[in-house]
């Protein structure tokens, strides 16, 4: 396999940045070329050695032109909206999430890019009272229209669908990420994780499966320098239960009925007193919990740590943070 010439998109994110990093400093393997493309420009002082930066929306009409003037055959897109911000809509979320890799894939089909790797998420298969108890990539799609990032996924998923139908000299790498934990991650999920007491729903485990952030690079970067194809699911061994994860933090775990907790939530959240919603009580309780035995078996990557293992990472990484 020739080096591949690789174009990142969301490359300022969280996740892109430690990839771009990765590419550029890969010893064994090493691209021909690495692309670190993102809405926002890169400040010159954090520009690596051996990469070119790029400063485009994937929604800008000139994407095409962008990747042809790299000679670029493989994309990793990352960009997507993870955590809205206060003045975040759902309409601009959408324009980003689904019309934005809907230009992409266009302009990946216009250049003549053969490889695109693609960053999912289990949220993809929706919070549902019959998700199994755990969920393989051969189980439907059904991402929740109340959350805008479950339902985009999915709508971006069914697109990609269509274009392995349409377009497969486009090959595809598509991975269903679970919870990224990592030493100085910040998510919705981590968010929980902070408040004084952690919530229950009653009657429900509340499983969390984890992946350590440098499993994903390692994910990422086998997908570019191989020419493996598929969907997979990409999570440590293992879940953690809520109450687990409560004992861990030495936090309280209180567990309330789920329609007192989502009337409570409908009250709060307009006050401007929480982030959530009444519609996360099922983000809560019906969490899809990831199987990751085709990542392990037939993509042949072994996630180097487990749910349980990258926990304990991330709260000794929080200590010591909170130390320093």
């Amino acid at each position: 396999m020739t080096a591949p010439r690789v174009l990142v998109t969301g490359a300022a994110g969280y996740l892109g940045g430690q990839l771009v990093a990765a590419l550029a400093a890969d010893g064994a393997r090493k691209p021909a070329a690495v692309v670190a493309m993102d809405v926002r420009e890169a400040p010159r002082e954090t520009r690596l050695t051996g990469v070119d930066y790029e400063t485009a929306d994937i929604r800008a009409p000139d994407l095409a032109v962008i990747l042809q003037g790299h000679a670029i055959d493989t994309v990793v897109h990352l960009a997507s909206i993870v955590t809205p911000g206060k003045d975040s809509n759902r309409e601009f979320e959408y324009s980003v999430d689904v019309l934005g890799t809907e230009n992409l894939l266009k302009a990946c089909v216009a250049a003549g890019v053969t490889r695109i790797i693609v960053s999912s998420s289990g949220a993809a298969y929706g919070y549902h009272a019959d998700n199994p108890a755990w969920i393989s990539e051969d189980q439907p799609l059904r991402g929740n229209q109340e959350f805008a990032y479950s339902w985009h996924k999915r709508l971006v998923e069914e697109m990609l669908a269509d274009y392995r139908a349409r377009e497969p000299q486009l090959r595809q790498v598509v991975f269903r990420i679970g919870t990224i934990l990592g030493e100085s991650v910040r998510n919705q999920i981590t968010d929980l994780f902070d408040k004084p007491r952690l919530i229950a729903i009653r009657g429900a485990d509340s499983p969390f499966v984890f992946i350590w952030d440098q499993d994903v690079v390692g994910c990422m970067l086998e997908a570019v320098y191989s020419d493996k194809a598929g969907i997979y699911n990409v999570a440590g061994d293992g879940a953690l239960r809520i109450h687990e994860i409560a004992a861990q933090l030495d936090k309280r775990c209180v567990a309330l009925p789920a329609w007192l907790l989502q009337a409570a939530l409908a009250l709060l959240k307009p006050l401007g007193l929480t982030q959530y919603g009444p519609e996360q009580v099922n983000f809560l309780r019906y969490r899809p919990v990831l199987a990751n035995r085709r990542l392990k078996e037939q993509f042949g990557y072994v996630p180097k740590k487990t749910s349980a293992e990258v926990f304990e990472f991330y709260l000794a990484a929080r200590k010591h943070g909170s130390s320093a």
